[in-house]
């Protein structure tokens, strides 16, 4: 019997250091890359992040795989910090958990997701999303 997604879920979690809307804000400040996930269905939805990089998540442990040639330019290193976000902040805890394994060990998610985001009354983007496929 499978344990179950809220099992598989918990255990992602239980190896990321999640971080709020306002400390990814911070991150982002400091230098760490924002990976957006939603698809552009939700983000025409809820709006864009600004300074994200929206990447599929299909695509996603390629395009940040620094040792992947089909990496983006700012897949630099194995210590870079990175933040996922999608809509609620779930599936970003999963993504943030692969990245993880694939040897990322300072990427993470964004609790509460682009509606969190909302929530906390930041701002979102007035500029086109920087779409990477």
């Amino acid at each position: 019997m499978s344990p179950g997604v809220d099992a598989l879920l918990e255990q992602a979690r239980a190896g990321l250091r999640r971080l709020s809307p306002h400390q990814t804000v911070e991150a982002v400040r400091a230098g760490a890359l924002l990976v957006d996930t939603r698809t552009e269905g939700q983000r025409r939805e809820q709006g864009d992040l600004p300074g994200a990089i929206v990447i599929d998540r299909t695509v996603l442990e390629w395009r940040l795989d620094p040792a992947s040639e089909w990496r983006i330019p700012e897949a630099t290193g194995y210590d870079r910090e990175i933040v996922v976000a999608c809509r609620h902040g779930y599936s970003s805890s999963l993504a943030a958990a692969s990245l993880q394994a694939l040897g990322l060990r300072n990427a993470t998610d964004m609790t509460g997701g682009v509606q969190g985001w909302l929530e906390a009354g930041l701002p979102l983007s007035d500029q086109p999303a920087d779409v990477r496929r």
